[in-house]
């Protein structure tokens, strides 16, 4: 049992900060955008808020199906696990916050309840130790 909670940590952590990485990776690309079409002259305000839209954890319904059209289907697992992990930290950070800490809270307070709490509950659990003999135990001296 420890094992098998100890995989579901690690798992719930590597979703967490593949979620937050690909975030960024999402963030840094759209300011290089954003500062293009500034210098262009665009007006790129409706494109920046639509895009944190997207990037906000545990969007509303239809948020998430124009996100579901947007991203591709890996991505989109990434994105929906994360959704999952971070429900029950979502009120905390606020939702008129910036993006960032909306991610950063969320994913911190995410990565301590299910990845290092799930490892220490692992750690507590009891495991099933291998009897290990030694090879002049096994025969009957005399």
């Amino acid at each position: 049992m420890a094992s098998f909670v100890r995989l579901l940590a690690i798992a719930a952590s590597a979703v967490l900060a593949l979620s937050l990485i690909i975030f960024a990776l999402d963030q840094s690309s759209e300011g290089r955008d954003t500062q293009l079409r500034a210098l262009e002259g665009e007006d790129a305000t409706s494109v920046v808020r639509t895009q944190e839209d997207l990037d906000v954890p545990k969007p509303a319904p239809e948020v998430e199906r124009i996100r579901e059209r947007e991203h591709s289907s890996a991505r989109e697992y990434i994105d929906d696990g994360n959704d999952i992990l971070v429900t029950p930290f979502t009120g905390i950070a606020g939702t008129d916050s910036n993006i960032w800490i909306q991610r950063l809270v969320t994913a911190g307070l995410g990565l301590a309840l299910f990845g290092f709490g799930g490892l220490m509950l692992a750690a507590w659990l009891p495991q099933n130790r291998a009897q290990h003999t030694d090879w002049r135990e096994a025969g009957s001296s005399g």
